[in-house]
């Protein structure tokens, strides 16, 4: 009894100290600087190539906030600095030079705030000679030469090192200036020539290009109009000034600016749906407008979107950032969500967080306006609001894939493939990954391991190249067989023909055929209608070439051709099958649509005068649906064989399918209802208003009756519960 009791004494013992140990380890875990943490409080995604997001593993990790710690470069004390913290107020821009020193414009102040590499302030430039006023925008040259965008102030300076006033730009003076033109800059690059890009608020002409002695050159990089057939009712029926006051027939005015190291001018644009990043070369041509040899389709839209946002949202981009490898950085001001692209406008991954934090939390942004990247790959992104700026550098894996990336976009694809394949170790889906695997695996003329690779990662353009190559060589490899084959066929049908051609039994045969009005012959008479639309559809009506198993067989396989058509088509030409094709609701729709259209010309044929009767109108609806057996299935398996050098014949072929079947509708209204070309035109329209309001109808009441079914089920409760 007395050993257990030392037992339990000798555990007490250690069990004490080792809480200590834990909670100690716990407390200093919380108090452990953010630089040290490895947590990021968001989640990194990337989307395939048809929109689906996708987490993946982080790309950037945050490891530091600047704007809670300064310290001054000679050494202040503390005091100081939390004073120089509190001083902040609404920074709206941050440059980093080629020495990775920062320079901050310290809007609510009238200062440009200088900081070193590692954040340490430096000093603060108010121009005393020449006070600023609210400063928007800063851009420093390689000798050091400061530009600063004074917009209370309506014009831009020019300080040298040291912070001393050069020269002013102010409005410049110029016949092709407009006079309503409000000169206001809010952000600035400079070109190695001298020459100012100048973004002005709420300007939609596009940058102001300045030369170096403050002359107007040019209005540069305007964006579109946007165009709808809406926009073109409007304009018909408006008069030129009503028109010339619509707002949104103007183009979206440009934010932000940035320039890279090759000379190339990125412009951001907030509140549009397409091009809200453009890379513009010294002619003010969009390069990002360009494909690139297996570069996926787009819809040239920048500024990602995550899942528990609105989608229909359109991106509030707020500024750029260009890193040494030419990948472009930008930030959301509404979400603070950061999207990361290529050199070519590629989407590599893009990062946020459902949580909006009011305090400096390591991470997350309140407001962004303005990121900057530095020559080590970090990213600086400075908040408005909490006053700060976060950092943020690359993780093994985000640094994988720059590396990776940057060989592809060079292309040394062999050089990247062991990196890519990396990659995929970590993400067996990244599209970026598997697109660079399969460009090695082209370059290599393993063009079947390619076709996978760019059907895994849904690139049409790449899938058909490697197809071609691989078309090519079959070809090759067996082209005399081929050719055997064909002789072979038709001298075989050719003899067949001829000893076959003297054989009572063939003779007696035909006429059989011929004279029984059979469902066979039925069947034959969709041949029939092929060669004689008007009169196969009259002899429908009135000789009974149809009937509602023969209407029901043709109907039946034009169903399954459609079936086939949609689920069997090339991936080349029919990017839905890499994600599937749900058939259910498309049949459900085919044939809604094709029943309602029967019951539709027929109401409104006995209204017309038509001589159809509703079996009529069912069989010749039937039939002529033909067209997409007899071209449906063949096309379809054509489209295994092309590539997209043979779109345009594939493109043809399908609208001489679109356009058959629609002559065929119209020749069996002007058949069976013998119809006039003006009446049978006239059934059409008022068949196809008759189908819209019987659709409108079936919604309401379908919207009625689960209204009622809520109702009764409501009222059911209420009596049980009750």
């Amino acid at each position: 009894m007395i050993e257990g009791e030392d037992a339990s004494l000798n555990r007490r013992r250690w069990l004490r100290p080792t809480i200590w140990i834990w909670l100690a380890a716990l407390l200093a875990g919380g108090l452990a600087s953010p630089r040290a943490s490895a947590f990021t409080p968001y989640t990194t995604f990337y989307k395939d190539a048809y929109g689906q997001l996708v987490q993946i593993q982080s790309a950037y990790k945050p490891f530091d906030v600047i704007g809670r710690d300064f310290t001054d470069a000679g050494g202040s004390e503390a005091s100081r600095d939390e004073a120089f913290v509190a001083a902040l107020n609404q920074p709206q821009d941050l440059f980093v030079d080629g020495r990775d020193q920062l320079y901050i414009a310290d809007t609510g102040n009238n200062r440009i705030v200088h900081l070193d590499e590692t954040g340490r302030f430096v000093r603060a430039l108010e121009v005393k000679e020449s006070p600023l006023n609210r400063p928007n925008g800063l851009f420093v040259d390689p000798d050091g030469s400061l530009y600063v965008a004074d917009t209370g102030n309506q014009r831009v300076v020019k300080l040298d090192r040291d912070g001393k006033l050069l020269r002013e730009f102010k409005r410049p003076e110029s016949p092709y200036l407009p006079a309503a033109f409000k000169y206001e800059p809010t952000k600035l690059v400079v070109d190695k020539r001298g020459f100012l890009y100048i973004t002005t608020l709420g300007a939609f002409q596009g940058l102001l290009q300045l030369d170096p002695e403050g002359s107007f050159q040019n209005f540069f990089g305007a964006n579109k109009v946007s165009f709808s057939l809406f926009d073109s009712f409007k304009r018909f029926v408006y008069t030129r000034e009503m028109y010339r006051r619509e707002l949104s027939k103007l183009p979206g005015a440009i934010v932000n600016t940035a320039i890279d190291r090759n000379g190339f001018v990125y412009t951001v644009t907030k509140d549009i749906k397409n091009d809200q990043v453009k890379k513009l070369n010294i002619a003010g041509l969009n390069q990002l407008e360009t494909r690139g040899e297996f570069i996926a389709a787009k819809d040239a839209s920048y500024g990602e979107v995550a899942w528990w946002a609105d989608r229909a949202s359109v991106p509030q981009l707020q500024d750029i950032a260009v890193d040494a490898d030419g990948n472009m950085t930008v930030v959301d001001a509404l979400l603070g969500t950061i999207s990361q692209y290529d050199e070519n406008g590629n989407l590599l991954f893009f990062w946020g967080s459902q949580e909006i934090s009011a305090t400096s939390k390591l991470g997350l942004v309140k407001s962004a306006s303005s990121i900057a990247a530095t020559s080590k790959g970090e990213l600086l992104v400075l908040d408005n609001v909490n006053n700060l700026i976060q950092r943020f550098k690359l993780t093994e894996f985000g640094a994988l894939v720059h590396q990776a990336n940057k060989l592809t976009q060079e292309g040394r694809y062999e050089e990247s493939e062991p990196l890519w394949r990396e990659v995929v170790r970590v993400d067996a889906f990244y599209t970026p990954a598997l697109i660079g695997l399969a460009k090695a695996a082209f370059k290599k003329e393993q063009f079947e391991e390619a076709e996978r690779l760019f059907f895994q990662a849904g690139v049409g353009q790449g899938y058909s190249d490697s197809f071609w190559q691989t078309r090519l060589l079959w070809f090759q490899n067996h082209f005399a067989l081929l050719m055997n084959i064909v002789v072979a066929a038709i001298l075989l049908a050719y003899l067949t023909d001829r000893l076959t051609r003297k054989w009572p039994q063939r003779g007696r045969l035909k006429e059989w055929l011929q004279s029984q009005r059979s469902l066979f012959v039925q069947l034959r008479h969709a041949g029939y209608l092929i060669k004689h639309p008007i009169d196969g559809f009259h002899a429908i009506r009135h000789e009974n070439k149809a009937s509602i198993a023969s209407s029901l067989i043709i109907g039946g396989a034009a169903i399954a051709s459609f079936s086939f058509v949609k689920a069997d088509t090339s991936f080349v030409f029919n990017s839905s099958v890499y994600t599937g094709v749900k058939l259910g609701p498309l049949l459900v729709q085919f044939l809604v649509v094709w029943f309602g259209w029967v019951v539709s010309n027929f109401l409104v044929s006995s209204l017309m005068r038509g001589e159809g009767r509703l079996r009529d109108v069912f069989n010749g609806s039937a039939y002529a649906l033909f067209p997409l057996v007899v071209v449906g299935i063949p096309l379809t398996l054509l489209s295994h064989v092309f590539t997209l050098s043979e779109q345009a014949i594939f493109g043809f072929l399908q609208l001489a399918l679109i356009g058959w079947t629609a002559l065929l509708f119209f020749w069996m209204v002007q058949g069976i209802q013998n119809y006039s070309v003006g009446e049978a035109v006239l059934n059409i329209v008022f068949s196809l208003l008759s189908l819209a309001v019987m659709g409108v109808l079936v919604f309401i009441f379908i919207s009625l009756s689960g209204e009622l079914v809520n109702f009764v089920y409501s009222l059911y409760q209420e009596v049980v519960i009750r």
